[in-house]
């Protein structure tokens, strides 16, 4: 164990005893109760940093990657199949969890890629497998401002992806549990699902809204519905959730309501829901919702009210408390927010107008719930993706109605497709109502004005946005002078990081080397404008250009200029000579860094002799094997060499 967790529990350990003491002291005497509640905060923070210490794989030394030493020869591994992931265009991708490393005991969760070069069958979860490959540990992103997929798996507890052939894979035996019979039946419902007369884009978004699985869905329809401001359809959530809980009670309402009777529909109801959640994934938004539901139905039988607010911060404690890396889960952030701000602020929303008309009172509380929700998440939203999809109401009042229509009928057909393939009477409505639904999403979607894209969001601008979010939610409620004041302060507050940031972006200079897979491209920056070098082909295209326009949004820049590449640059009084395939360069200068791009055929040895840079940068347009031979040279003339494969991009 280390220091620091030695640390942690001593602290927990003392924490418990002056929490009990202050306890019973504060009894008797009020005018302590103060210390007693920081007691109770102090615990719930010590509480979360030991669980989330507890789970941390990593820490043991029997975790596989505290036990491989080389990372470039291959492994033998065997490895238990536990879940199903989106296929890319060159693997079929898998989680497995490890048992036995290059004969040795072992443990910990891994993405197994599978080419798919070669022909296989399809795996089941559950299988225990025999693989022969080469681990490749998580990386940190490439270039600036990108999504850090490294540290994404990390917090779900993977650390490695192994690459492998089907040629060099043995299925060994088959393990029962009751994640992989879930899993197993998931896929046979699938399969029934798949030989219905349901075409197949369809058929994947049944897939999404029913069981959770959005694999298979086309980059082009989730694009749409990212755009249309109705992604969260498609992940099972409290929507769903509800509306099984509401399937269920429906079909146990005969049973009378004696006390055993309840307790049986209390039984069947706890059950059918987590049996769905397993059977829809485990994400962390079905987690959230059916463990929320669960505390409701249990509230319900023992004829208690049950205090939403309550039942929303037990939930998230219980969730937090087995599953700590769910905090870190965008699903899991945004849908609780959501949720907290659809019961805190639509109630204020809703009076603000209370129409007699049924029809108009139920459009007008549709409005309410998705303007609730989405000020709620609007910041954070923001934050990680960057765009806002303003017409989200209309699209919530569009599809609402006809997705409680396609729920109902698509929770028959999945029921009917646990046994058989669905009749076409079931297929044919199924098909259409999400055809329909589709071709509303894509209408929304299409009204591209509306949708505001790239839009530069830091830390402290999140934070600052909640703080005026909330006090004037706070202030409306309570309206007050000095509410009032907190308001106005808030504002000041983030328009002071709006100003800061500002200044901050102004005063900065940076040049940097990108590293781009068989192209180059380098950047200049000064203050908010950054001029690009690269060849003509990516200077055409950079509007749809990830690498540029996640720059360009994280340092809050645009591009005021774009040239095609030279061999010679300054940059803060710092030569730069940029070397391509021509190899031609001038000789009588003497340049601190030099770049080489595009493998060009040169003597090494001679350039640095030459020239004796203090630098040399090779980026992802060159060929492996020259770049070793580089490397080498420089490592024996001791001049620092920073290869973009390796080290990510170059910043200067």
């Amino acid at each position: 164990m280390s220091s620091n967790s030695v640390f942690v529990f001593i602290a927990v350990t003392l924490n418990l005893i002056g929490l009990f003491v202050f306890y019973f002291y504060s009894q008797k005497h009020n005018s302590i109760s103060y210390v007693f509640g920081f007691f109770v905060v102090l615990t719930s923070i010590l509480t979360g940093i030991s669980t989330a210490l507890i789970h941390k794989e990593n820490r043991s030394q029997s975790h596989y990657i505290n036990q491989i030493k080389d990372y470039e020869k291959p492994h033998k591994m065997h490895l238990l199949l536990v879940e199903k992931l989106k296929n890319n265009a060159k693997n079929n991708r898998y989680v497995g969890q490890i048992k036995i490393l290059d004969g040795q005991s072992s443990f910990g969760k891994i993405i197994l890629n599978i080419s798919k070069a070669n022909r296989i069958t399809n795996l089941k979860i559950g299988e225990l497998l025999q693989v022969n490959g080469t681990i490749f540990k998580n990386r940190n992103p490439q270039n600036p401002n990108l999504f850090d997929y490294g540290k994404y798996l990390e917090n779900q507890e993977i650390y490695a992806q192994v690459y492998t052939k089907h040629k060099q894979i043995t299925v060994e035996n088959y393990e029962s549990s009751l994640w992989a019979s879930f899993s197993n039946f998931r896929e046979t419902i699938i399969s029934n699902l798949e030989h219905s007369d349901i075409s197949k884009e369809e058929l994947n978004v049944l897939n999404a809204l029913i069981l959770g699985q959005q694999q298979d869905i086309s980059p082009e329809t989730l694009k749409d519905y990212q755009y249309a401001g109705a992604v969260h359809v498609l992940s099972v959530s409290g929507l769903h959730v509800g509306f099984i809980l509401l399937f269920i009670t429906f079909l146990l309402k005969p049973i009378g309501n004696s006390r055993k009777g309840s307790l049986f529909k209390l039984l069947i109801i706890v059950v059918s829901l987590w049996a769905f959640a397993v059977l829809a994934g485990l994400s962390p938004s079905i987690v959230r919702s059916t463990t929320m539901f669960s505390f409701i139905a249990i509230g319900v039988h023992l004829r208690r009210t049950v205090t939403i607010y309550h039942t929303l911060l037990v939930s998230m404690l219980l969730i937090l408390l087995f599953k700590p890396s769910f905090l870190f889960d965008v699903g899991f952030q945004l849908s609780y927010l959501a949720l907290f701000f659809i019961l805190w602020l639509q109630p204020i929303l809703s009076n603000i107008w209370s129409p007699k008309n049924k029809i108009i009172k139920y459009i007008w509380n549709i409005i309410t719930v998705s303007f609730a929700a989405q000020i709620g998440a609007m910041p954070l939203s923001i934050y990680y993706f960057h765009q806002f999809p303003g017409l989200f109401f209309i699209t919530n009042l569009l599809i609402l109605p006809l997705l409680g229509i396609i729920m109902a009928v698509g929770v028959v057909a999945i029921l009917i497709a646990t046994f058989e393939t669905v009749p076409v009477f079931i297929a044919v409505p199924i098909e259409f109502l999400i055809k329909l639904l589709n071709e509303i999403i894509h209408l929304v979607a299409s009204i591209d004005s509306f949708v505001i894209k790239n839009i530069s969001f830091s830390k402290e601008m999140l934070i600052g946005s909640y703080l005026v979010i909330i006090l004037v939610i706070l202030w409306i409620k309570k309206p007050e002078f000095k509410q009032l004041v907190f308001v106005f302060l808030s504002v000041i507050l983030l328009q002071s990081i709006f100003i800061f940031q500002k200044k901050e972006t102004l005063n900065k200079e940076e040049l940097i080397v990108f590293n781009y897979k068989k192209n180059t491209l380098i950047t200049e920056r000064n203050g908010d404008g950054v001029t690009v070098y690269s060849n003509d082909s990516l200077l055409e295209n950079t509007t749809n250009d990830l690498v540029i326009q996640s720059y360009l949004v994280g340092n809050f820049c645009q591009i005021t200029n774009k040239k095609k590449l030279e061999n010679f640059m300054y940059f803060k009084n710092q030569k730069v000579l940029i070397i391509d395939s021509m190899c031609i360069f001038p000789k009588k200068i003497n340049p601190d860094i030099i770049v080489i791009i595009q493998s060009p055929k040169l003597n090494i040895q001679r350039l640095l002799n030459v020239y004796k840079p203090k630098e040399v940068i090779v980026d992802g347009s060159n060929y492996k094997s020259y770049i070793r031979l580089w490397e080498a040279t420089c490592r024996k003339e001791k001049i620092p060499f920073h290869n973009t494969n390796e080290k990510g991009f170059y910043k200067l």
